[in-house]
């Protein structure tokens, strides 16, 4: 989930007004930032954070610990449910430094293969989970390991990889192999409750449910959403109550309510009271009045005509809340009685009235339009996210998946492009089908019928989340996005921001570039891109991008493009800047400087100009130089001999320093 400064989230969620005809199209920028959401990448380095807190460390996990010390790479296996993907993240998470990334690998997914050593940067921490992979891919993988293993040594990175269990794992392999075994469940539990701020005077009590509860062998991660019930049943429960009631209504909570939700649903003939029951359901929580709002709207989505009783006639709200089960607490706020009856009731209308499903979207995009004192953006998520999560639940994420994009392409306000980011956020962040989001959303990033809007929308989705575990997808993405954007610029800003925390990043995008067929939507991507002072950052131990062979051929190809295909008011201030970069580096202010020469010299048919061109550029630079324009001008010498060098003079004639001479060809 690479630390930026701020979040692309955007600040208003306020409709646009329509009051003509035709089409309306809501401009929405991913670079505006709303101060009340923070990054997702920092949402995910806080929930790695949170993990390492719960974690209880498995037997086997000391040895995983000096293996991956040892050896730069530990291989794990374990039953599944025994907490060896949480493992390999915390074992990562350990040894985090400020050089390099944590990020999953996605061997197949138009992503490099294990094979290619740009798959690597320097301190990187990566993840490789095939713990779902069948035997076919597992090997394919094993096959590919010893290069990845090459590569990680020689950057001075860190490899966990994560096996099926019972796979078949090469001799070669077994030296790197730690078994992981679940810890004691009993102590998991604890662990939890005592980060949800449980007192240990309560959780190390005796208790019968716990005792039941944990008796039983189950998947970790059900102990840690039975911990997450227990906490949620002490926030709402009465003052008289204590742990043994805080249990037993998280125990009630996960046993199966279908029946006595189908009863209560068989009891309430009326639509408004349906109605409102599915209202409460999905806002759970939210204020009485939004309740009210949100319960007529759903009315009015679904097509019945409103109530006709005379309005002091009709049953007020704490009267029909009663019939559904629910109430107004002191806050003034809306829930039902028993813990978690909520899920319940999503589950029991979406599987059993199929057709309701598509008004359940529609008045969800006409929800979070809605504005009010006690409408916030954490609501219109939770709304989103809850039927987000009955779509995922029944395995239908091509449905949430083109819900999303009809909210993207279509919203009449900047909260319905909201809701469109948050959906994708959800189906990305499924386990099961994070996969299959990554993959319509680089269909959509490819289209050419992509419109502007929803294109802001995968702008963000890709910047905050998809870059957090999966940088080079991200990259990818944005890439796409920034050649066919128009005016807004955001996939550009994107792109060049992501590539600011990565030299590897960088480096591939630039091999892109050359490769591509340098369009002019290529040639403005990398003159943001391949900026000089970027080139000449040291990292890792002292080393820089522009001293790599293949990034020189990459930029030069790139610069001969700039140079014959673009006029020179659109490069002219990044070959300024690039020449305050060349003043400014020394040794490596001299390599900047040929590889500018050497790109004009490649352009053919019109050499003269584009060394005219560089040389004008260097004399317009010296008067904003950052190290002064006398130093400056021995830079601008220096580019002449090696223009004159390139042009086979003998020595070169330095034009005298008057305004007369600027633009002129050397």
């Amino acid at each position: 989930m690479s630390e930026r400064s701020g979040s692309t989230w955007v600040t208003s969620t306020s409709g646009a007004l329509h009051n003509g005809t035709g089409d309306m199209y809501v401009t929405f920028s991913a670079d505006q930032r709303s101060s009340g959401r923070p990054p997702f990448r920092r949402v995910a380095d806080d929930q790695l954070a949170w993990l390492r807190r719960v974690l209880v460390a498995p037997p086997g996990m000391g040895n995983a610990r000096l293996q991956l010390a040892r050896a730069g790479t530990v291989i794990l296996d374990g039953t599944p449910g025994s907490g060896r993907t949480s493992a390999a993240r915390v074992l990562l998470r350990e040894h985090h430094t400020d050089i390099g990334a944590f990020r999953e690998l996605l061997p197949g997914e138009e992503e490099l293969p294990l094979t290619d050593p740009e798959l690597v940067g320097a301190g990187d921490r990566l993840l490789l989970d095939m713990s779902a992979a069948e035997a076919e891919r597992w090997a394919a993988a094993q096959a590919d390991l010893s290069a990845l293993r090459k590569a990680v040594h020689e950057q001075n990175a860190h490899l966990v990889v994560v096996m099926p269990h019972g796979g078949i794992i090469d001799s070669d392999l077994q030296q790197y192999r730690v078994e992981i075994q679940q810890p004691c469940r009993k102590r998991v539990l604890r662990r939890h409750l005592r980060v949800h701020g449980v007192p240990s005077e309560h959780y190390l009590r005796p208790d019968a449910t716990v005792a039941d509860f944990v008796r039983e062998q189950r998947p970790l991660r059900e102990i840690a959403d039975f911990a997450d019930l227990v906490r949620r049943a002490r926030e709402a429960a009465a003052w008289d109550e204590g742990f043994a009631q805080w249990c037993t209504s998280a125990h009630k909570a996960r046993a199966d309510r279908r029946e006595e939700v189908a009863a209560l649903v068989a009891t309430l003939g009326d639509s408004p009271q349906r109605a409102l029951l599915i209202t409460v359901a999905m806002l759970h929580g939210a204020h009485a009045d939004t309740i009210h709002r949100a319960a007529q709207l759903l009315l009015d989505t679904v097509g019945l005509p409103p109530d006709d009783v005379p309005l002091l006639q009709r049953k007020d709200l704490a009267e029909r809340l009663a019939e559904v089960s629910a109430g107004v607490g002191p806050d003034g706020h809306v829930r039902f009685g028993e813990l978690d009856h909520d899920s319940a009731i999503r589950a029991h209308f979406w599987d059993h009235m199929p057709d309701l499903r598509q008004y359940l979207g529609m008045w969800t995009a006409r929800s979070v339009a809605l504005n009010g004192p006690h409408i916030t953006q954490e609501l219109r998520d939770g709304l989103v996210a809850k039927l987000a999560g009955e779509y995922l639940r029944t395995g239908r994420p091509e449905g949430l998946a083109s819900l999303a994009e009809a909210w993207g392409s279509t919203a009449a306000s900047k909260a319905g492009l909201e809701a469109a980011v948050q959906a994708l956020t959800c189906g990305l962040g499924d386990r099961v089908h994070a996969r299959s989001f990554r993959g319509w959303i680089y269909q959509w990033c490819t289209s050419k019928q992509l419109k502007e809007q929803f294109a802001q929308v995968l702008v963000q989705v890709c910047a905050d989340v998809v870059a957090a575990d999966h940088p080079d997808q991200a990259m990818l993405r944005l890439y796409y996005l920034a050649r066919r954007e128009h005016s807004t610029g955001s996939a550009l800003r994107a792109l060049s921001d992501l590539v600011e925390t990565s030299h590897r990043l960088r480096r591939r995008l630039l091999h892109r570039l050359a490769r591509s067929e340098l369009s002019p939507a290529d040639l403005c991507i990398f003159l943001r891109v391949g900026v000089a002072k970027a080139l000449t950052d040291p990292y890792d131990n002292g080393r820089t991008l522009v001293e790599e062979e293949s990034v020189q051929s990459s930029v030069t190809t790139c610069w001969r493009a700039v140079l014959n295909g673009l006029p020179r008011p659109a490069w002219q201030p990044y070959a300024k800047r690039w020449m305050h970069a060349a003043a400014d580096d020394g040794p490596k202010g001299d390599l900047l400087l040929e590889l500018l020469v050497s790109a004009a010299a490649r352009c053919e048919g019109r050499r003269g100009a584009a060394f005219a061109a560089l040389y004008a550029s260097a004399r317009d630079a010296e008067r904003t130089a950052p190290v002064g324009s006398s130093r400056a001008a021995l830079t601008t010498d220096l580019l002449l001999q090696k223009i004159c060098s390139a042009q086979r003079h003998s020595s070169p004639t330095t034009p005298p320093r008057t305004e007369s001479t600027r633009g002129t060809e050397p």
